[in-house]
């Protein structure tokens, strides 16, 4: 499963404005420091004060922070705001031509693995993926190391590394 760069953009760009709670943060600041378009950064943050997750305000001395304390923001209901759909498979969405959909017991599993990912991130708050903020106050930093699952070793072969989990 994989969520879209919108969720990545929206997360990132609350870890960010958590970590400058005494100042407003701007769009051009966040695309900066994420390297990310002004364009994109300007539709998350749209998108979040919409949920209710910032307060923004425009004009010379606009820019945004958080609606609420990072504690009080919830991890998957930032997900499902920002997710325009879960569609994990042709059968979730719309136009489905999959000739097996009616008798296939496959979306249900997925559905209970959404359920349970959807659970787990419910347990967890902004507070919780915090970056302090001193870092915010380094250079931009070279290339970053790779992060997630790794998969264990089979008898086929080696197990594979984060990097190789996405498709090519």
């Amino acid at each position: 499963m994989r969520l879209t760069t919108f969720t990545d953009y929206a997360l990132r760009l609350l870890i960010y404005t958590a970590g400058k709670p005494e100042s407003r943060v701007t769009i051009d600041e966040v695309a900066e420091w994420f390297a990310i378009s002004r364009a994109h950064v300007k539709k998350v943050v749209l998108t979040l004060s919409r949920g209710g997750f910032l307060l923004s305000s425009k004009g010379r001395n606009g820019g945004f922070t958080l609606a609420r304390p990072p504690g009080e923001i919830n991890l998957s209901e930032v997900i499902l705001a920002t997710e325009p759909d879960f569609g994990l498979f042709e059968c979730y969405l719309t136009g489905n031509e999959c000739r097996i959909s009616r008798p296939c017991r496959l979306p249900n599993v997925a559905n209970e693995a959404l359920a349970a990912f959807l659970a787990v991130l419910g347990k967890y708050t902004l507070a919780d993926a915090m970056v302090r903020p001193a870092y915010f106050l380094l250079p931009a930093a070279g290339p970053q190391p790779l992060r997630g699952p790794k998969r264990p070793a089979t008898q086929d072969g080696p197990g594979l590394s984060p990097g190789m989990l996405s498709p090519r």
